[in-house]
């Protein structure tokens, strides 16, 4: 309550209610954070959540993590446990540098608790990543990293792309996701056809956990091909899912912002993501890990997804909305 009644309306308004200027000034102030020993352990006692469970040969200290695109260049790393995360994921990260789409390309949809963003992969780069990663090791639970194509790479050049980041991350990452699906890049989803991907995963699934982070626009029958290409290959797991393009379910106040280009995050996935999960439990048998993102905006959001099958949740959208208590909430809650 704190959170949403003092530091979420100060974090509106900075940089005159610019969304991404506030992404950048908390990730400044959580790396100062990152930097405190004595501060973090107190955060720490108020936020962390016990309850482990080991999925794809990991173990986790709880089932609650940090989704991709909140920290793609690993600038917070050490700040993300304390919140009481239970892994983190960095990235998307690409192997050629990148500045993303023009600003703005970030914005909040209050009313329909949405974010709307068409980033495009900004971030410094693999073997930047790398570099931070050697200095500053990886964080006290679970490193994930998820990769992305550079702009710059033809589609015919991806699978090598994606290989040299994960050449040179290997050593730094508890997990990879390999991100097929964000709206955001042209051509990007094509590389969760049958041909595409099974080409993709044939080169990067080896030493470490691979998962397939998938769009929750796809049909049953293009998720039913893309999950047999997924086991055929052996993928640890699948990320359910990344952002829509889909615009159903948004506030009357939100729909003219709401139709500007980008991909959809929050409530109005909240739904869909379920659905995609459930999808992917029942047709695996439950064989498949499932990583459930989208949507999570309550405990018992997270609680829904666990439900249809998701062996861990992620949070992204609904740590803007409602600050780290809902991280406590949401293990305390998949913990039973």
């Amino acid at each position: 309550m704190l959170f949403e009644r003092a530091l979420r309306p100060y974090l509106f308004r900075v940089g005159d209610g610019d969304a991404e200027a506030a992404h950048e000034w908390t990730l400044r102030r959580l790396g100062r954070l990152a930097r405190r020993p004595g501060a973090l352990a107190a955060v720490r006692r108020r936020y962390a959540v016990e309850s482990p469970r080991t999925v794809f040969g990991i173990r986790f200290p709880n089932p609650v993590g940090l989704a991709a695109g909140m920290d793609k260049d690993a600038t917070a790393l050490a700040a993300w446990p304390a919140l009481g995360f239970g892994f983190v994921e960095v990235g998307t990260v690409t192997w050629h540098p990148q500045p993303g789409n023009e600003r703005p390309r970030l914005r909040r949809l209050p009313d329909s608790e949405a974010l709307l963003n068409r980033m495009g992969f900004n971030n410094r780069g693999a073997r930047a990543l790398a570099d931070r990663l050697a200095v500053r090791g990886r964080p006290p639970v679970p490193l994930g990293i998820s990769l992305g194509k550079s702009r710059a790479t033809e589609l015919s050049d991806a699978v090598e792309d994606y290989l040299a980041s994960y050449r040179v991350l290997r050593e730094h990452a508890d997990y990879f996701a390999v991100n097929v699906s964000s709206p955001n890049t042209p051509g990007l989803r094509t590389l969760q056809d049958r041909g595409h991907l099974d080409a993709l995963l044939a080169a990067l699934v080896g030493d470490k956990p691979v998962l397939v982070k998938i769009a929750p626009d796809l049909t049953d029958h293009a998720i039913g091909e893309l999950l047999q290409v997924c086991t055929d290959r052996g993928a640890a797991g699948v990320i359910a899912t990344n952002t829509t393009t889909a615009r159903a379910g948004l506030a009357p106040a939100d729909q003219a912002a709401g139709q500007e280009p980008g991909g959809l995050s929050g409530r109005p996935l909240t739904g869909r993501a379920r659905e995609v999960v459930a999808f992917v439990h029942r047709q695996t048998g439950g064989a498949l890990p499932v990583i459930g993102v989208g949507g999570v905006m309550t405990a018992d959001d997270a609680a829904r997804l666990g439900d249809a099958g998701a062996s861990l949740v992620q949070l992204f959208t609904g740590l803007v909305y409602h600050g780290p208590a809902l991280v406590r909430a949401a293990a305390r809650k998949l913990a039973g």
